[in-house]
């Protein structure tokens, strides 16, 4: 048996938090290298994006080439796994600060979206609201000519889109208040829903122990329930690749890709301890 075998056989409540290193099997790009640091330029910042009408056609522009990609994308080894772990009876809550979506294709049912969804869009001014698979029709309507563009992959289905021209990309408006058109997903810059927090916060209370999978934890939105929780005398393991702003306050430190080392999860199911 595995350490990491070991700690979730110990541990029969478990508050689950996951990264982008539990999704970089299903093609989607992380942020960080094994250092934490970024590998690119920062996400868009939510300021920038309301205040100027660039930094959306910008953004939008590289969203409609990444989204062909990442809108397709599939759960992998890791997601499957969890799901494995929830039908086991063990998860208390899973968090996860991606937007993918792919926790709940996988068929994990126990799931908070901290940071949002990418699957949908929404009207800043009024709230209506679109999946991003529809969106994605009206903005290549608006801008035939980039329907042929491609590039290269980057995080949570952005594109590395260089070298054109911007300002000649349209941006559709709210079909209901022409307000801003934004993707239902937390910026830089934006706070995390209340609502979310506490739901979380509840849920580390309740839980034995908490496991990380593929968190850099470099985010101050995630760190803080690993920081609570092992303030509060609960052990808490990560599984990811390279270095985490908590390794201090791990009880283990599992530095190996997440589908790999979560593999034991797809064997026979064991009922829950407690």
């Amino acid at each position: 048996m595995t350490p990491l075998q070991q700690f979730v056989e110990t541990h029969p409540r478990l508050f689950v938090l996951t990264g982008a290193g539990c999704s970089t099997d299903s093609g989607i790009p992380d942020y960080r290298d094994r250092d934490g640091r970024w590998k690119r330029a920062q996400p868009v910042n939510y300021a920038a994006f309301m205040r100027e009408p660039a930094t959306r056609q910008r953004y939008w522009a590289r969203s409609m080439v990444g989204w062909r990609r990442f809108g397709s994308a599939r759960p992998n080894a890791a997601h499957h796994a969890l799901v494995q772990l929830e039908r086991r009876g063990q998860v208390e809550l899973l968090v996860t600060q991606n937007v993918d979506r792919l926790h709940q294709r996988a068929g994990s049912d126990k799931v908070i979206d901290l940071h949002g969804r990418l699957d949908e869009v929404r009207c800043m001014g009024c709230d209506w609201r679109l999946p991003r698979s529809a969106f994605q029709h009206l903005l290549l309507a608006s801008n035939p000519g980039w329907a042929h563009l491609d590039a290269a992959d980057a995080p949570d289905g952005d594109a590395d889109l260089e070298g054109q021209d911007f300002a000649r990309f349209d941006v559709p408006p709210c079909p209901r208040c022409g307000g801003i058109v934004k993707p239902d997903v937390v910026f830089f810059g934006e706070g995390v829903p209340r609502e979310r927090v506490e739901a979380a916060t509840r849920a580390w209370q309740d839980a034995d122990a908490v496991l990380v999978v593929g968190s850099s934890l470099m985010v101050y939105s995630g760190y803080r329930f690993v920081a609570a929780a092992a303030g509060a005398g609960k052990p808490v393991a990560a599984v990811t690749l390279g270095h985490t702003r908590a390794d201090p306050l791990l009880t283990l430190k599992v530095d190996a890709p997440c589908g790999e080392a979560l593999a034991f999860l797809h064997e026979q199911p064991q009922p829950a301890m407690g």
